[in-house]
């Protein structure tokens, strides 16, 4: 299956695109929706935004390897 992606930054509210050839005659979906500013390397996220993400249990997985981690770097080699 081809599939056609992409992002812009409309100037107006006309957009005109040509599709595939094999396209012609079946149904398509188009979605015309914005792009999360997440995407977006100009905004700075800040620790907030991602509080709630992750599950306590999630959490603390991460927290365990994460020393774990940090253990073996103070281990004598």
């Amino acid at each position: 299956m081809i599939m056609v992606k992409t992002i812009l930054i409309p100037n107006n509210t006309h957009i005109e695109f040509d599709i595939p050839v094999e396209y012609v005659g079946k149904r398509v979906e188009i979605v015309c929706s914005p792009v999360s500013d997440m995407l977006n390397n100009d905004v700075k996220s800040k620790m907030s935004d991602f509080l709630g993400i992750l599950s306590d249990k999630t959490a603390e997985e991460l927290r365990y390897e994460i020393n774990k981690s940090r253990d073996e770097w103070e281990r004598d080699i």
